[in-house]
């Protein structure tokens, strides 16, 4: 798959809730996934491996009552990079407390996988 079509399906995969199912789909199985802050508390900034990344979803899931969400199209950026925005909208389980949050994912692809994400907000 090239840069477009991953982009593509990643973006698919996410506006259409198969955002984990895509992980073997799309990302190297030695991929690193890198937060802004380490907002589990827990888990540190950055995943490595497709498990890892696996498990941060589940984290996320786990956690938050997501009421609203959007992706944008993909940004693409020469042969190796695209960008997404994100906006989320929701509550923390645990609290109660409400959010609304925009962020900027920068994906890294090569050899047809995404090998690297990294989220800023």
């Amino acid at each position: 798959m090239d840069l477009k079509g991953i982009a593509e399906e990643l973006v698919a995969g996410c506006r259409e809730n198969r955002a984990k199912a895509n992980l073997d789909k799309l990302y190297a199985a030695d991929a690193v996934s890198v937060e802004a802050v380490d907002a589990s508390g827990t888990m540190g900034r950055e995943a490595h491996g497709r498990d890892a990344i696996r498990g941060k979803h589940e984290w996320w899931e786990g956690a938050h009552e997501v009421s609203g969400a959007s992706v944008s199209d993909p940004f693409l950026h020469g042969e190796d990079r695209f960008a997404v925005i994100f906006e989320v909208q929701g509550k923390v389980k645990e609290s109660g407390e409400s959010f609304d949050m925009r962020e900027v994912a920068i994906y890294h692809v090569a050899d047809g996988k995404i090998v690297r994400e990294e989220f800023f907000y």
